[in-house]
């Protein structure tokens, strides 16, 4: 009885940490994950061996690799050229995937990866301000510049967080937050200054073009010396697994643990990203496909996460140089690296086996609203002000004014279908992303996470680029179409798991990428259709008729009206399977009904004013930290946030710059950022 209390009590803490729990004995090899591996390997020097062949004959490969003929241009490109561009392929991609594993394990959430923790996002907004505002600083380095940018971002993360202890939650949260500002500042920027920040599209994407081993020298004792911190910390590491009441009865140090794998994970990422750009999915990909392939203790990931993330970039790279070219760099690998990873992890998740689920990742003791009836009735009227603002004021021929009677109605034309339309899709984001949050019980899963919007993006791109005059009704339909055959793929994935949490959100995750690397590619190319796609993924209202608000509108309140019936499931739902089951609930028929509505409601928001990730990922979280704690209180204070957001945002765009406008959704990000900034900071 006592070895199975212990048993239990462990599993438990497994549990609540939110990592899976190993079906296999401690003994076990990760042969799948050595397997596939090895698959990788023999793909990716097959293709190494067909560029090689294409360049130069095989009897001059040793020459070039240790004493090239100068005089021979071939020899000379081979060695500083192809050789260079191979080593950092191994070496990026071995540090990130390393980083992702770290960060998955300090974080004890399966969806954290690179760009958890604002790295990526602060690097890129660093090159962007330098390029506008003091070309002067590239002068020392690209490097340099993205470096500085990189480890500002996760300073922000440790302040908003360090009062908390570093906790896991706190982080993913702070860093959310971080990459979303960031990330929104950024792309204003190139929405503005386009024509000045085209260069940064690649480096965005992942370019590992090289001309010297200059970048192989500078990223080799950096990553090897932050790699080495990280295998000495395997113990302690291991150790943050566990729930933090469990870990503190050990007499863990929890807080300088944290703050070293993060920093450690940190640097492996930020010298990759100073050094090549932002590379993204390789993390999250190799680190999930080291589980998938049986790698259950930490030891074992932090080996085969690395060996899979260097092989998976290695493909990856020799792929887009048999497209383009050996030394062509037309199709930024950090993108294509997700087209060849995300297929890769759709096909094996439906194989893994994840072992009894985490009853949630959220449970983080937050102060409780005494009176919430009182918070609901203040967002409501804040609301309502709001909207009398949207409506009635604004510039105009003789500067701001306040229009009424005759002067509002021809105004009142344009504006108010803009106002409606950014009303219900705030309000309808908001309650998908809580409905997602409690139906996996992970505070980074938001709506665009079940690849829905990144769906209707790939049908709108496919409707502007194949067709030679695509209206809006040709974009919507394509758009539509585009989301609900990601919802179904995710769904088909789901399907044999009961749509376990984990399983759907992984699923998710790869079709995003997947699609997020296609419309990538081409924007890298500079096709002027690639700015109206930019300008639709950033969330933009001005192009709302009538008919659309009216439409969206109407599927807000259906929608509304359903929401009732599902508060207590997501009541339950995160307190894990066992307990839903034992309620005499039918898991898989409550979880499928939840995800057809999330689908419903992200769906009808994204056609209209596109995929606007800080509303369904941050509402929830604002609703949470006002003290709304159940369901239904959680939900209305989170649809009053998400509408509250989203009216400010379209509004603050529409005059900020009059006549030009700033897109909704990245004023959305620059308006609640700093407010969820303020609540996590609060004790």
């Amino acid at each position: 009885m006592a070895e199975d209390a212990a048993a239990v009590t462990q599993e438990g803490k497994l549990a609540a940490s939110g990592r899976a729990l190993p079906r296999s004995s401690p003994g076990t090899q990760p042969v799948g994950a050595i397997l596939l591996c090895a698959v990788l390997l023999a793909a990716a020097a097959a293709a190494t061996v067909s560029n090689l062949t294409v360049q130069l004959p095989s009897a001059l490969w040793l020459q070039s690799l240790a004493a090239p003929d100068i005089a021979d241009m071939r020899q000379v490109l081979v060695h500083y050229a192809f050789l260079p561009r191979l080593a950092i392929s191994l070496l990026c991609g071995a540090a990130l995937g390393l980083a992702g594993t770290v960060l998955q394990q300090v974080l004890r959430n399966p969806l954290a990866s690179p760009e958890t923790v604002g790295v990526s996002a602060g690097a890129y907004l660093a090159l962007a301000l330098a390029t506008l505002l003091s070309p002067s600083l590239l002068a020392f380095g690209r490097e340099w510049v993205a470096l500085a940018g990189a480890f500002m971002a996760l300073a922000a993360v440790i302040a908003l967080s360090w009062h908390k202890g570093l906790s896991p939650l706190s982080v993913v949260l702070a860093g959310l937050v971080v990459s979303l500002y960031a990330g929104a500042i950024g792309a204003a920027l190139i929405v503005l200054r386009h024509e000045w920040l085209a260069s940064l599209f690649i480096w965005g994407a992942g370019s590992l073009g090289q001309q010297d081993w200059s970048t192989t020298l500078w990223l080799l004792p950096r990553i090897g010396t932050a790699a080495l911190a990280i295998f000495f910390m395997v113990r302690p590491l291991t150790l943050l697994g566990l729930d933090d009441e469990g870990a503190r009865s050990l007499g863990v140090p929890l807080g300088a643990y944290r703050f070293a794998g993060l920093a450690a994970a940190v640097a492996l990422i930020a010298f990759v990203v100073a050094a090549v750009g932002v590379i993204g999915f390789v993390g999250l990909a190799a680190a999930t496909l080291a589980r998938i392939g049986g790698a259950r203790r930490l030891g074992q990931q932090l080996v085969m996460a690395p060996l899979i993330g260097g092989v998976l970039l290695w493909a990856a790279d020799q792929g887009v140089q048999i497209a383009t070219g050996p030394q062509g760099d037309l199709l930024p690998t950090g993108a294509i690296t997700a087209l060849l990873g995300a297929p890769l992890l759709l096909w094996l998740l439906p194989r893994l086996a994840f072992g009894s689920e985490a009853p949630t990742l959220m449970a983080v003791r937050l102060p409780r609203a005494s009176r919430p009836g009182l918070v609901l009735m203040a967002l409501g009227l804040a609301l309502l002000l709001l909207l009398g603002l949207a409506l009635l004021y604004g510039p105009g021929p003789h500067g701001w004014t306040f229009a009424f009677g005759d002067e509002l109605q021809p105004l009142l034309s344009w504006r108010w279908p803009r106002v409606l339309a950014a009303l219900s899709a705030g309000a309808m984001l908001a309650l998908a992303g809580l409905m997602m949050q409690r139906l996996t019980g992970n505070p980074m899963a938001s709506p665009e996470v079940l690849g829905i919007s990144a769906g209707a993006a790939l049908g709108m791109m496919v409707a502007l680029f194949a067709l030679v005059d695509a209206g809006r009704p040709v974009q919507t339909a394509a758009a539509t179409i585009g989301a609900f055959a990601a919802l179904l793929v995710t769904l088909a994935i789901g399907r044999r798991a009961a749509y376990a949490p984990e399983r759907l959100l992984l699923a998710g995750i790869a079709l995003t990428a997947l699609f997020d690397a296609l419309i990538l590619v081409l924007t890298a190319t500079g096709d002027p259709r690639a700015m109206l796609l930019l300008n639709w993924l950033t969330g933009s209202t001005y192009g709302v008729d009538v008919g659309d608000a009216l439409l969206t509108g109407g599927i807000a309140v259906c929608l509304f009206a359903l929401a009732p019936f599902f508060m207590r499931w997501l009541d339950i739902l995160p307190l894990g399977s066992a307990a839903v089951q034992g309620l005499g609930i039918n898991l898989k028929r409550a979880r499928l009904l939840v995800l057809l509505a999330v689908a419903a409601l992200t769906a009808a928001s994204t056609l209209i004013v596109g995929p606007l990730t800080f509303i369904g990922l941050m509402a929830p979280h604002l609703a949470r930290r006002l003290g709304l704690s159940r369901a239904l209180p959680q939900a209305i204070g989170a649809v009053l946030a998400g509408a509250l957001i989203m009216v400010a945002a379209d509004w603050v765009g529409r005059i900020a710059i009059f006549p030009r406008q700033i897109p909704a959704g990245l004023v959305a990000t620059l308006i609640g950022g700093p407010v969820l900034m303020w609540l996590l900071r609060r004790r």
